[in-house]
């Protein structure tokens, strides 16, 4: 018997055979259910022979957060031999909510001998590499063995430079599946299907808010691998690797229950309350007991002194209606000094709502005769505060309504200026395609623009996916001046059209820093006082250097289809283009890596 030393009260105990009995009389199938994190009923009837009876289990959360489609066929490819022979490993992400700690992003590793799993939160997908090797370090501290074989699908996380050294230094096999064939990484990609409908169900059973979501992850990768697994026979995989140690070292409760934490606050009033009302959101790896969260001290609790009502959710259906469609509101919550699993501190922060795509109206043409009329007063409908930057700001007139606007001399001007406002005004700028191919100059610099964009690897040739939309392209050309004035060169370059993107949709954030006049002008008086001398750098087609993280199709460059290949293709962006919304952070986030 492996016990948990709560029999009397009614719980359960494991047996050898990996079967939860003792239950309590009192204990609905229902109830059973919720506490186990709602597993299927084949499982839910292996871990409690008493529900062998049980012919449906009819639970509304299930069917809304495990929904899915026919499944693919499974490879036939045999099981590992040993533990840690064959580690699969996925990326999810990234979130529209941002988690309470700010995770977007987590990182699952599957053993495939025993298929228990570990979950890793991440605010970027860049901090792949730091866990691994954490990873790795406990998997040979912890069992003394090395892992051998490590599969993953093609992300640019797992195929960077750093990754690849360390994977060819410790001796580890590097399995990557083939372009657009996620089926032979079907093993992380059902995991992460299985921990997200899990997830989803323990936020949709107890109405509890999207940014608690990072928690329902970690709870339902804490209960998955207290579960019977089919593709191991059955057999539980946290046993598998801790034969000795107790499957549940506390009692398992509902997720998002109402629980009184016991408040050890010293000199506190003798007449304040002996405890805490707190959402019950999961377990810990390191410390054994419960993780709640207080709204009153806006703070993560971790005890083992909670007292339960499991049967009242902390949020009601009224407070969180849909899940999927609430609009959560801007809560400051702590900043923790360790990882979402520890105890955490009180520093603030704001988590920002979701947010929706507002279409903004065309603005109505003003007619000539109508330049002098003062600009209309700001409407109500403007979109709120809480929407991305690009549609909170207006349409820009490009109208001068100055009346000499439309004077020009050039008597003024001094010799040198003259020579180069002619040399701008004696070369016209192409309107056409067309019209660029047809002239020798702009129609090698297209060449060269595109050799460019080749060379970098800014995009591949696939197939439009079903249900997948592509943003335009068009060429913009200008002329590039020397410094005496004269033609130095034509430059054309491909834009995006990114005026066709949808928030949430094919970008995210698009936020990149940059320097203010004032800076800039005390680091020049700096400079000049304490005479340090001052370089100039100009980074060459600066934006296709960053990595664009979003699934983006873009159509083919006008009249330069790849030879040999179809015009119905599609080009799958992997680098940031000119014209993208995210491009400038992309690149922001490339620049800062390299330095």
């Amino acid at each position: 018997m492996i016990g948990t030393g709560h029999e009397s009260q009614g719980l359960y105990y494991l047996t050898s055979s990996n079967s939860l009995t003792a239950c309590s009389i009192t204990d609905s199938p229902d109830l059973i259910h919720k506490r186990l994190g709602h597993p299927s009923l084949s499982k839910l009837q292996k871990m409690v022979p008493s529900l062998s009876s049980l012919s449906t289990l009819d639970c509304e959360s299930c069917q809304l957060g495990k929904h899915t489609r026919a499944t693919f066929s499974r490879s036939t490819e045999g099981r590992s031999e040993s533990i840690f022979s064959l580690v699969h490993s996925d990326i999810w992400g990234p979130s529209r909510v941002s988690s309470t700690l700010g995770f977007r992003y987590f990182v699952s590793f599957i053993d495939d001998y025993s298929r228990c799993t570990w979950v890793f939160l991440m605010k970027d997908r860049s901090e792949l590499f730091s866990i691994f090797k954490s990873f790795f370090a406990e998997i040979q501290n912890q069992f003394g063995v090395s892992i051998r074989t490590f599969r993953s699908d093609n992300a640019l996380e797992y195929l960077s430079s750093q990754f690849q050294e360390f994977m060819s230094h410790q001796g580890i096999i590097h399995q990557t599946s083939c372009p657009y064939t996620p089926q032979q990484n079907g093993v992380a990609e059902r995991k992460n299907r299985h921990l997200i409908e899990t997830a989803r169900t323990l936020l949709i059973e107890s109405h509890v808010p999207l940014r608690f979501w990072g928690d329902a992850v970690l709870s339902s990768c804490y209960l998955i691998n207290r579960m019977p697994s089919s593709s191991i026979q059955n057999q539980v995989p946290h046993s598998i690797l801790f034969p000795q140690s107790h499957l549940y070292p506390i009692p398992p409760r509902v997720f998002g229950s109402t629980c009184f934490v016991h408040n050890l606050a010293p000199r506190k009033d003798k007449l304040a309350p002996r405890a805490l009302k707190c959402v019950f959101l999961g377990y810990s790896r390191v410390q054994k007991g419960y993780r709640c969260y207080s709204h009153d001290l806006h703070r993560y609790l971790m005890s083992a002194d909670v007292t339960f009502f499991e049967s009242q959710p902390y949020y009601t259906s009224s407070d969180h209606p849909d899940v999927s469609m609430v609009l959560p509101i801007p809560q400051v919550l702590p900043v923790p000094t360790f990882e979402e699993s520890t105890i955490t501190s009180t520093s603030p922060v704001v988590v920002p709502p979701l947010l929706t795509y507002h279409r903004r109206p065309r603005p109505t043409l003003v007619p000539d005769d109508s330049c002098h009329a003062p600009d209309p007063a700001p409407t109500a409908d403007l979109p709120p505060p809480s929407q991305p930057l690009a549609l909170q700001k207006g349409i820009r007139s490009t109208r001068n309504t100055n009346p000499h606007y439309t004077f020009l001399s050039y008597h003024r001007l001094s010799s040198p200026h003259y020579a180069f406002v002619s040399s701008l005004s004696s070369i016209s700028i192409p309107k056409t395609t067309g019209e660029a191919l047809s002239h020798s100059g702009w129609r090698q610099a297209m060449v060269d623009e595109m050799s460019a964009l080749h060379k970098s690897g800014t995009w591949e040739l696939v197939s439009l996916p079903a249900g997948k939309s592509t943003v335009g392209c068009r060429w913009v050309y200008a002329v590039k001046i020397g410094l005496d004035g004269q033609v130095d060169r034509l430059k054309a370059r491909l834009v995006a059209k990114g005026y066709t993107q949808i928030f949430g949709l094919d970008y995210s954030d698009t936020f990149a820093p940059v320097a203010k006049i004032a800076s800039v002008r005390l680091f020049l008086s700096m400079a000049a006082i304490r005479h340090w001398p001052l370089h100039q750098l100009d980074i060459k087609n600066a934006f296709l250097h960053g990595d664009l993280e979003e699934e983006v199709y873009m159509e083919q460059p006008p009249d330069f289809v790849a030879q040999g290949e179809s015009s119905s293709l599609v080009c799958r962006l992997r680098r940031s283009l000119y014209g993208l919304k995210q491009s400038p952070r992309a690149w922001f986030g490339k620049f800062s890596t390299v330095i």
